[in-house]
């Protein structure tokens, strides 16, 4: 991963944990896919994608979490529960976009992929 996105998810590691999450495993990776931050929310386990994007014109960083993402996130956040023997587990897919320059906007976006 480059340096820019170590760095964003670094920041939106900081904000979830500033929000209570515990972080599990970060930057998780499978032949389905990578996932960028795994945290625990009380009972809940959270897959976390995050995007930055400088601007919101096009969407923004949000509008980034193509159809096409959101199907590699379902299948690798699927991997990670069987691999862990989670299959029981409450669990949810959040979006954290980023967006502008510091100081950064941050939108957490909770239960963002559904299945």
């Amino acid at each position: 991963m480059n340096t820019l996105g170590q760095l964003y998810e670094q920041l939106a590691l900081d904000y979830l944990q500033r929000q209570g999450l515990t972080l599990l495993q970060q930057n998780f990776r499978c032949k389905a896919g990578e996932i960028d931050l795994v945290m625990q929310d009380g009972v809940c386990l959270v897959f976390v994608e995050v995007k930055y994007r400088a601007s919101n014109a096009f969407g923004g960083a949000a509008a980034a979490v193509t159809v096409s993402k959101q199907q590699k996130l379902l299948r690798a956040s699927r991997w990670y529960l069987q691999q862990h023997k989670l299959t029981e587990q409450a669990c949810r897919l959040d979006v954290i976009a980023i967006e502008g320059q510091a100081p950064y906007q941050y939108h957490w976006i909770k239960n963002a992929i559904t299945q």
